[in-house]
């Protein structure tokens, strides 16, 4: 039987197991469900026998008997470029290297290709140039979909997209595209597939997941597994237009409770089989290299120290040979660890730290741990063994890198193209009464946000972590939805006009209205309800509707959301997830053949339930009481047309924010939070609207003018005080390993008079540095990185403050805007 089909639980098999998931769930959260697994009743893999060939083991057999201590501790240690140079490789022995999302060659996010392979070879040359074993480097990048991190890339859509799609030929020559362009620019591996089943589309990486069913993750995991690497061979690396992959998260990423982003899955295990499982056999039966385990815990135990699922399941019973790596600092969260310390996880069975900023410290104190024998001899020889068969397979030792800086094959014609393919196939329709497609030689008005915004398609992970702050300058060779249409209708006879609002001169014969979120990524994008809230979208269609003016709707989206409002007030829904660069694939399909031109048909079926309200948050074939708004699988065609009736508007919950990186905006502070002046005369508490409230003491507040009218606050320090926003205790620990930001606006209104200190939790830095060349009345952002503020002494677990502003002496300055933003543009810590 072959590794996809016999991996695949059976559509019987899986009722069963999620007949009672949910109130085997809810029993297991009251009773503390175990988190050991047994090997025994996990499906079986093995990785290639190519992998392990007797001439490489012997060839790693005289590499440990030559390397160090030192030199074996740093091929486990893994740093970020932004946090480490070709230079400390003289010191530090480090074995890999990656660009995390923010992450790039002199901090420039829009770095030409020639940038990136420069920073490549200085590292390599500089691992070279060691004593000892000198074994090169790996560098992993995450190329999500596409190599995302350069301008210029072909972007295909994301995963959501294309588990619609259901063609696994497709996915095998995307991960193909994929290789080349990575190793392009000098990179030899990528952090995916990405096989999370998402359960909870309330979750910020739901686009990451092909679909809610297993089968269409299992169905693809191989396929990208060998488009990426192509199939393993005994004695011969991997191809020089070939990368190594990495299946992940391992396990149950996609199943943690309320959808929330390194959290806890707190299941059986038969459903974290059934569910979570089924995609890794096929990816470990065809090759794939890596595997990276999971932020999130299984029943209260954080899987990155799981010794039962790493060692006991994943390299036991599944019989994956290659190495295991950790997520960004995601060993730091395993009980009794740090960031800088944590001998728990190797001895769990992960095999490289992914230590982005803390490498050093981790290095320093892993080679201590080796020494002492808290991680053993044969723990630490059999990781070393695993990175060095994977390096060797992937061939850094003497790798062929003729793909290396050819421009030619970044966004080449045929990536761009296989891309429009993939759009093409992706887009599930809805609803249509009879204006699809387009008929030739109409005149069409396109309308909405994201019509012209190639950075809307794309969604997160792209040039930057979140997505944001892009524009289509960025994307030199891609189409937006806009300029597909343009060049469709004109193709068809007809013309085409642009009009963000909506405006027009001549009535259209019909409108295409592009809208839907905007850019997010991982914990960023969780959310509380699946409403769709901007209320413009609707309103734009419904004027339309009253005006008598066929309109379609093209949503954009990372998930299923509930947009019973906008469907009946569109004539054809169209969900288009998150399509990438190539906005034609849109085009093609809407628009109508004419003359030698061809009618492209809708083939896209949904691969997540979409809800038939908005708290319908967990809703995923085989559930008890599945009720959906179109069911899994469900998708009209030209050819199968089918009628929608009107949708109820009654959504079912409404939307509420829990500001954990919101404090203070348009003038309010945020609820809910509160502010506190604070001196030694007591705290006054002002609350969330801004008055003349302010203790006798050292400091009073009042609302000024920042952006806007009132949407900024005045403080006046006539001695020692603070200005703290308050509030009930919430973790935000995610939000600092996630490498966040603490922004605020600031204007001077005097000079300052002596040292000046932001507190985050119950940290505090010293920020005077940065104010040194302020002008008294002009406005500036500062940008202070989490990372800045000490772990521990900040207490992340429970802040209560995630705002200070102190002062000893007089001091005069108005603040706005203050929050926590992605690490998009710079920032800097104050000692540095």
């Amino acid at each position: 039987m072959s590794a996809s089909r016999r991996s695949l639980v059976s559509a019987i098999a899986l009722a069963a197991v999620l007949a009672g998931c949910a109130s085997a769930s809810s029993s297991m959260a009251e009773k503390g469900a175990s988190a050991q697994a047994d090997p025994a009743v996990w499906p079986r893999a093995a990785s290639p026998r190519a992998l392990t060939d007797v001439r490489t083991e012997a060839m790693i057999d005289g590499l440990l008997a030559r390397m160090t201590l030192e030199e074996k501790v740093g091929q486990i240690v893994q740093a970020d470029i932004a946090s480490i140079t070709p230079e400390d490789l003289a010191l530090y022995p480090i074995g890999s290297i990656l660009a995390g999302g923010n992450s790039s060659p002199q901090g420039n996010e829009r770095a030409p290709l020639e940038d990136w392979v420069a920073l490549s070879r200085a590292f390599r040359a500089a691992a070279a140039a060691r004593p000892g074993a000198a074994v090169p480097l790996m560098f992993g990048i995450d190329a999500v979909h596409g190599h995302n991190n350069i301008v210029g890339a072909t972007l295909f859509p994301h995963n959501i997209g294309l588990g619609a799609a259901r063609d696994p030929d497709l996915i095998r020559r995307i991960g193909e595209a994929t290789a080349q362009e990575v190793a392009a620019s000098g990179a030899d591996w990528t952090f995916g597939p990405t096989l999370a089943v998402p359960r909870n589309d309330r979750w910020g990486r739901t686009y990451e997941g092909y679909s809610e069913h297993p089968e269409v993750g299992a169905a693809y995991a191989g396929p990208m597994t060998l488009g990426l690497q192509g199939e393993l061979v005994e004695g011969r690396p991997l191809a020089a237009d070939r990368i190594a992959g990495s299946a992940k998260h391992f396990v149950a990423d996609g199943g943690t409770q309320n959808g929330v982003d390194q959290g806890d899955a707190v299941i059986s295990e038969a459903e974290l089989i059934a569910i979570h499982a089924q995609g890794y056999v096929p990816a470990i039966d065809d090759g794939v290299l890596t595997v990276m385990a999971s932020f999130s815990s299984w029943n209260g135990e954080k899987i990155t120290g799981n010794r039962s699922l790493l060692t006991d399941v994943l390299k036991g019973r599944m019989g994956f040979e290659g190495f295991v790596v950790g997520d960004w600092n995601a060993h730091g969260q395993v009980e009794g660890c740090s960031n800088e310390s944590c001998p728990q996880a190797i001895n769990a069975g992960l095999d490289m730290f992914m230590a982005p900023d803390s490498w050093r410290g981790l290095y320093v104190n892993t080679l201590a741990q080796a020494r002492a024998g808290e991680i053993t001899p044969a723990r630490l020889d059999d990781a070393v063994r695993r990175i060095l068969r994977v390096k060797a397979k992937l061939g850094v030792f003497d790798r062929d890198r003729s793909l290396e800086g050819r421009t030619d094959v970044l966004g080449s014609p045929a990536h761009r193209a296989l891309a429009r393919e993939a759009v093409r196939k992706s887009l599930v329709l809805l609803k249509n009464d009879d204006v699809l497609p387009i008929r030739p030689g109409a005149r069409v008005l396109v309308a909405g946000t994201g019509a012209d915004s190639i950075g809307q398609a794309s969604g997160g992970w792209t040039v930057t972590w979140q997505g944001t702050d892009t524009t289509n300058a960025d994307f030199p060779g891609g189409t937006s939805i806009w300029a597909g249409l343009r060049e469709a209708v004109a193709e068809a006879g007809g013309v085409a006009e642009l009009s963000a609002d909506g405006a027009y001169a001549q009535k259209p014969d019909v409108a295409v209205v592009v809208f839907g979120e905007t850019p997010y990524a991982e914990f960023q994008g969780d959310i509380e309800t699946l409403d769709f809230g901007p209320e413009e979208p609707l309103a734009l269609l419904r004027r339309l509707k009253a005006a008598g003016i066929p309109t379609v709707s093209v949503f954009l989206s990372g998930r299923p959301l509930w947009v019973n409002p906008e469907i009946n007030a569109s004539d054809a829904f169209v969900a288009a997830w998150l399509p990438g660069t190539e906005g034609g694939g849109v085009a093609d399909v809407l628009v109508g053949g004419s003359g030698g031109r061809k009618t492209v048909d809708f083939t896209g079926r949904l691969s997540f339930s979409w809800p038939r309200s908005s708290d319908q948050d967990v809703l995923n074939f085989g559930d008890e009481n599945y009720a959906p708004q179109f069911a899994y699988g469900y998708g009209l065609s030209y050819a199968e047309p089918g009628a929608v009736p009107l949708l109820s508007e009654e959504g079912g919950a409404t939307i509420t924010r829990s500001n954990l990186d919101r404090y203070f905006r348009d003038g309010r502070v945020q609820s809910p939070w509160s502010l506190l002046l604070r001196d030694s005369g007591g705290d006054a508490r002002v609350g969330q609207a801004l008055s003349s409230a302010s203790p006798r003491g050292n400091v009073s507040v009042r609302a000024a003018d920042g952006a806007a009218q009132e949407s900024a606050m005045a403080l006046s320090f006539t001695g020692p005080a603070q200005a703290v926003i308050f509030g009930p205790a919430v973790d935000l620990s995610r939000q600092r390993n996630g490498d966040m930001v603490l922004t605020v606006g600031m204007r001077l209104d005097g000079a300052v008079q002596g040292p000046v200190e932001l507190g985050f939790g119950k940290d505090r830095i010293d920020i005077t540095p940065l104010l040194h060349d302020a002008k008294i009345g002009e406005w500036r952002t500062i940008r202070i990185r989490l990372a800045c503020f000490d772990a521990e002494a900040a207490g992340l677990t429970a802040v209560e403050t995630p705002f200070v502003l102190g002062s000893k002496t007089p001091l005069g300055v108005s603040l706005a805007d203050i929050g926590l933003v992605p690490h998009d543009a710079e920032a800097i810590c104050p000692s540095m």
